[in-house]
């Protein structure tokens, strides 16, 4: 078995699912007061491909319309943490929130990642990536929890994760398969 149908039955047991456009993702407001997001995509891109993708701050305000700028504020000699700072405007009227985020990475296989300061300072996660196909495609599965910003409701959170983490997973997928000079 392949494809979206091992991400469909892997978030089978936890409902409600959204799905579509080969994205299988549930979104919930969590017990413990946050927004809750574990999302799968399979996309026809080597794992090193994606995972530069999804690490390059140049593509962050494309993949994420939210984002308004990402920076690396401080990369380990080793290459295995980075100190990230995101910022981020929902809406016309909403206040630009800045995010600052710790990263473990594996290469090619785990970014994990939690919030250590800004307006969003608690949010904890990860991607990861599993090779298919003899490495010609990836599984991405990525997973966030967080908490929304000035003591809003954890649905307001889940809310967000539920229009915005498809689309970034889509983003991705398109950013993967762009031809690269």
């Amino acid at each position: 078995m392949h494809g979206l149908a091992l991400a469909l039955i892997w978030l089978a047991a936890t409902p409600p699912a959204v799905v579509g456009d080969g994205v299988a993702a549930r979104v919930r407001a969590g017990a413990d007061g946050r927004g809750e997001v574990r999302a799968a995509i399979d996309i026809p891109a080597p794992p090193e491909r994606v995972w530069r993708t999804i690490l390059d701050c140049r593509l962050a305000e494309r993949m994420t319309p939210s984002v308004k700028r990402c920076t690396v504020l401080e990369r380990s000699p080793d290459g295995r943490t980075e100190t990230r700072e995101h910022w981020i405007k929902r809406g016309l009227f909403s206040p630009m929130l800045r995010s600052v985020s710790r990263l473990e990475l594996e290469p090619g296989r785990r970014i994990g990642f939690r919030c250590i300061g800004g307006d969003i300072d608690d949010c904890e996660g990860q991607w990861l990536l599993t090779p298919l196909d003899d490495g010609a495609a990836t599984r991405v599965v990525y997973e966030n929890k967080v908490s929304a910003p000035f003591g809003l409701p954890a649905g307001m959170a889940a809310a967000a994760m539920r229009r915005d983490v498809p689309a970034a997973l889509l983003a991705l997928k398109r950013e993967c398969l762009e031809p690269r000079p």
